[in-house]
């Protein structure tokens, strides 16, 4: 697997972009500040293999040095997100492993989940049609998600003998719609509708599949002109105050503030106020 980071030095934090990084197994393009990300097997609905979930992992892990991509966008090719694990890749292979194996892989899969909460960027998942399985856990691994009416999301692991707790489905979709809407989905495996997942606050909005991609876009577009250092203090309290007392979260924001209101783009937006401009923030 390739290496996508190399720090030239260390102690400086200068690292190697990611803009024009070259996918094996996705694709990738990068426009102003914002990195979109495409899964693109379409004439199998997007499904992912060993070799992609290691990429992607290595990716997001990646992402969280590089500066040069301040927003995500991820998506699908013809008009389906991800339908989860490859049936003939993945599924057939992991029957004849090892149990070292089995875990071995169940940790990649999740390390996936980990890194997309671990990068500092913004993540906005653009969700068309079917959104199975380890799809659907990527997209609840995005901070914001955006779908159509024709989005079907279903977490379908117990539809293949196994457990709804996959990837850390039981910890982050009951936060995500509730308990007893999570429990439903988890146990039964079926699909979520698009409405469904709108009313329930799985998704942010529900577009036309022509707007979709573009209104992914502009949202991470705009994400990218803010200031992107406070934006990734911001997704790391999000992630770390569940497990924080409402003291203990006071006090963390209180200390993340104050490190935000170090920096110059904290400065920026108050010169620009005085000045009666519109800040330009450069995210340091």
């Amino acid at each position: 697997m390739k290496h996508f980071i190399t720090p030239t030095n260390p102690m400086r934090g200068q690292f190697s972009p990611l803009a024009a990084y070259d996918a094996q197994h996705f694709a990738w393009a990068f426009e102003a500040g914002v990195g979109t990300l495409t899964l693109n097997r379409s004439e199998r609905k997007n499904p992912l293999t060993f070799d992609s979930y290691a990429e992607l992992r290595d990716l997001f892990n990646a992402l969280r040095y590089a500066t040069d991509v301040r927003a995500i966008v991820i998506t699908g090719a013809g008009g389906n997100f991800c339908s989860g694990g490859d049936v003939h890749e993945i599924i057939g292979p992991l029957t004849g492993m090892t149990m070292p194996e089995m875990l071995e892989f169940t940790r990649m899969t999740g390390d996936l989940v980990k890194t997309m909460r671990a990068c500092p960027q913004p993540i906005i998942g653009a969700i068309d049609g079917i959104c199975a399985g380890a799809g659907a856990m990527m997209a609840l691994a995005c901070d914001m998600r955006l779908g159509t009416a024709k989005t079907k999301t279903a977490f379908l692991f117990t539809r293949v003998g196994l457990a709804g707790a996959d990837m850390g489905a039981c910890a982050l979709l009951p936060r995500m719609i509730g308990q007893g809407r999570a429990s439903e989905l988890l146990f039964t495996g079926r699909v979520m509708t698009a409405t469904e997942g709108f009313n329930w606050g799985f998704f942010n909005a529900l577009h036309e599949a022509a707007e979709l991609l573009p209104q992914a876009q502009a949202m991470a577009v705009a994400l990218a002109a803010g200031p992107t250092f406070a934006h990734g203090m911001t997704k790391t309290m999000l992630s770390q105050e569940w497990s924080m007392t409402i003291d203990q979260a006071i006090e963390a924001e209180a200390q993340a503030q104050a490190i935000c209101m170090q920096t110059q783009d904290f400065k920026r937006a108050f010169d620009a106020f005085a000045a009666k401009q519109q800040p330009v923030f450069e995210g340091n």
